[in-house]
């Protein structure tokens, strides 16, 4: 699997529907999720082609929504997180562009999840690609595991090992599976993730809000600075695993700490903002933002990590306010590569 900042042929994404999480037709809720889906949309199309899946009931109205520069195709739906319901895409080895399709089962079977249709969601998106899939036995999303496209992968304690999603799973069968569908080799193990994925509406732990592999080698991570927030003593067990770690190569990591918002409660609630969740395409970066001082210092972070791209700042309260972030609802397909083969 490519790094996130190979080039891409295009980023797919799925248009908010009705359901439990965003609200009834003509809601107040759900017209707010379906304008932050459709910022990310078109902040990321003015860089690289975008194709958003949207339940047939909803067709027109995300024609319409999204404009006439992004393709719209009609997938049944329950949810729209492309990330983990949709595919991992590859290289194969001449090449081309291959799919790892994922069993998805709502994040470990939860209780509020239906996922009827989203199980269907990566087959349907490879079709509309037009690349072959391959199906794993592993229930796994794409927010649960970071690349660093050289030969490295993050993964979480409390996800891939979840008794909801693998429930007699071992790291050995793991990282056997996702190293033979992705091409890696060398696994780092987080114990947990951030204190609010472990809520009623959480999924245990992706490793996509808290940690990610940059072009520069680095690890960026989370970093809540206020003690009265719990994640301050997580961030600070998520540092003291990675300074244990090494790299594919033996190497130590070089950690970045991207500071987390200012703002810690929302409505009374700990807030779960990172700025780890943003999303590299073709000439850009799209991070979260907040409305809050800390999303300058993010965004010399971001534009520091990747000097070759203009790193765009896209409000993403509504969709946090939802379940996730901008990585949570976009994935990459990457471009075609020259062979290797003689």
């Amino acid at each position: 699997m490519p790094a996130e900042w190979a080039p891409h042929e295009r980023t797919w994404m799925a248009f908010p529907p009705s359901n439990d999480t965003f609200g009834l037709p003509g809601s107040d809720t759900l017209a707010r999720a379906r304008t932050a889906w459709v910022r990310v949309a078109n902040t990321i199309a003015r860089y690289e082609p975008v194709t958003v899946i949207a339940d047939p009931a909803d067709l027109d109205t995300a024609r319409t929504m999204l404009g006439p520069g992004i393709t719209v195709h009609p997938v049944l739906l329950d949810d729209a997180w492309l990330r983990d319901s949709g595919p991992s895409f590859i290289h194969s080895e001449d090449g081309s562009v291959e799919a790892v399709d994922w069993i998805f089962n709502g994040w470990g079977a939860q209780s509020w999840a239906a996922w009827g249709k989203d199980e269907q969601v990566g087959r349907k998106v490879t079709d509309l690609a037009g690349v072959s899939a391959t199906s794993s036995p592993l229930a796994n999303e794409g927010g649960g595991f970071h690349i660093d496209g050289c030969g490295s992968v993050l993964l979480t304690e409390t996800v891939q090992l979840d008794p909801g999603r693998n429930p007699t799973a071992t790291k050995a069968s793991v990282e056997a599976e996702i190293h033979a569908r992705l091409g890696t080799h060398h696994a780092i193990w987080l114990p947990r993730g951030l204190s609010r994925d472990y809520e009623e509406f959480g999924t245990r732990g992706h490793v996509d809000i808290v940690a990610s592999f940059t072009a520069l080698g680095t690890v960026l991570l989370h970093r809540q600075d206020n003690p009265d927030h719990p994640d301050y003593t997580v961030t600070r067990l998520l540092r003291s695993t990675l300074e244990a770690a090494v790299d594919a190569e033996g190497q130590p990591l070089t950690i970045v700490d991207v500071p987390a918002p200012t703002v810690i409660r929302e409505e009374g609630e700990f807030v779960d903002w990172s700025y780890i969740n943003h999303y590299v395409a073709n000439g850009v970066v799209a991070l979260c933002a907040f409305d809050d001082p800390n999303d300058a210092v993010a965004q010399r972070i971001l534009q520091e990590a990747y000097p070759d791209r203009m790193v765009e700042l896209v409000d993403a309260r509504d969709i946090f306010a939802f379940g996730g972030g901008i990585h949570c609802i976009t994935q990459q397909q990457p471009a075609p590569r020259a062979s290797t083969v003689s």
